[in-house]
């Protein structure tokens, strides 16, 4: 990928990032991925991803200082699905719940920063509709209580039945 923020580990555990050519921590690469932007963590002298091992050290280190988002029970529980055979199936499973929860969390966001965008939009259609409706019901009363139109003198002639000669 060539939007990929590569990061070298250089054999004194020390992470340097390429693109922004700087010494980077755990929390800026986390950042960086909160951003949302895709980092490659590679071994400076041999080249290997090491980017997995990297971003469970990051989860560790947000589960030992942060507040965590695993609880020991869902832990044991992964730690039992290792060498079980469905294994992949927790793999999957586990990123479609994330994929959808992050996906309903954007609708959300989207939701939210519309209502934000004018407080008073929703409150105003809904104003819009009562006047609407307190229209019709008027309109409706009126109608109801006014007396008949009279008829034109044609429109009589039509309905009177016709004079014998």
């Amino acid at each position: 990928m060539s939007n990929e923020r590569v990061i070298k580990k250089y054999a004194n555990r020390r992470l340097y990032d390429s693109t922004g050519s700087r010494h980077v921590t755990l929390d800026d690469i986390r950042k960086m991925i909160v951003a949302g932007e895709k980092v490659k963590v590679v071994d400076d002298k041999s080249g290997q991803d090491l980017t997995r091992s990297v971003l469970l050290q990051v989860i560790s280190e947000q589960e030992q200082f942060g507040t965590p988002v695993l609880s020991m029970e869902l832990l044991e529980a992964i730690i039992r699905f290792y060498g079980n055979p469905v294994q992949e199936m927790l793999t999957r499973y586990m990123e479609q719940s994330v994929g959808a929860l992050a996906r309903q969390q954007q609708a959300m966001r989207a939701e939210m920063a519309k209502a934000l965008e004018g407080p008073m939009a929703p409150m105003a259609e809904f104003a819009r509709q009562n006047m609407e409706q307190w229209a019709k019901i008027q309109a409706s009363m009126l109608s109801a209580f006014a007396p008949p139109k009279p008829q034109s003198p044609s429109a009589e002639n039509d309905t009177q039945p016709p004079k014998k000669e």
